[in-house]
């Protein structure tokens, strides 16, 4: 209080202050932390384990491993060999993709339906290759075939599909197929 009994505007102001920096200083800090504000002292005197190529990782076999598994290391050396071309023949390998065979799916169906058979078949076996056993592209292959008149494939298809799926959505429809062209086969045969 001032002299005539009203309070000091300048001695308020000042306590008031004070109590709001003590009340700030108590308040967590929400700010996020920064990365440039980082002392090297904080971090310790420790050397922490490094993600980078300074540490190798034993890759080495355990010392028992011949003992345990004779014939591994020939088995290494033969499927190396077969990736390389070698007794196999396979030198050239086809990822494994469904994503693209579902593509091909689609664009085969999209031939199908404008009547472009021999098209239809080129997507349907190149979703075979990126998707091996499918079973839409198998018993849409079988039918493709079937249109153009190329039967024995198309009744291979239909069972490949049988075996695939035994009991899919379209294994009547295959069976019935596979019967009739049987039949069809039976019938044009020479006697």
């Amino acid at each position: 209080m001032g002299a005539a009994g009203q309070p000091s505007g300048k001695r308020c102001a000042s306590s008031c202050a004070t109590e709001l920096a003590g009340i700030a200083s108590s308040a967590p800090n929400l700010a996020p932390p920064r990365s440039d504000r980082v002392q090297a002292d904080d971090l310790g005197s420790e050397v922490g384990v490094s993600s980078s190529k300074d540490t190798q990782t034993d890759l080495s076999p355990p010392e028992d491993d011949a003992k345990i598994h004779p014939n591994s290391s020939s088995a290494v050396s033969e499927a190396e060999a077969e990736k390389l071309g070698g007794p196999s023949g396979i030198t050239e390998f086809h990822t494994w993709d469904p994503h693209k065979a579902a593509k091909s799916i689609e664009v085969g169906n999209f031939y199908f339906k404008r009547g472009n058979y021999r098209a239809a078949e080129d997507r349907y076996r190149e979703a075979l290759r990126y998707k091996e056993n499918d079973a839409v592209a198998t018993i849409r292959l079988a039918v493709c075939l079937e249109k153009l008149g190329v039967l024995d494939d198309a009744r291979k298809e239909y069972e490949s599909y049988l075996k695939i799926l035994p009991h899919g959505p379209e294994s009547e429809q295959a069976q019935k197929a596979i019967e009739r062209l049987k039949a069809q086969a039976a019938a044009t045969k020479p006697q």
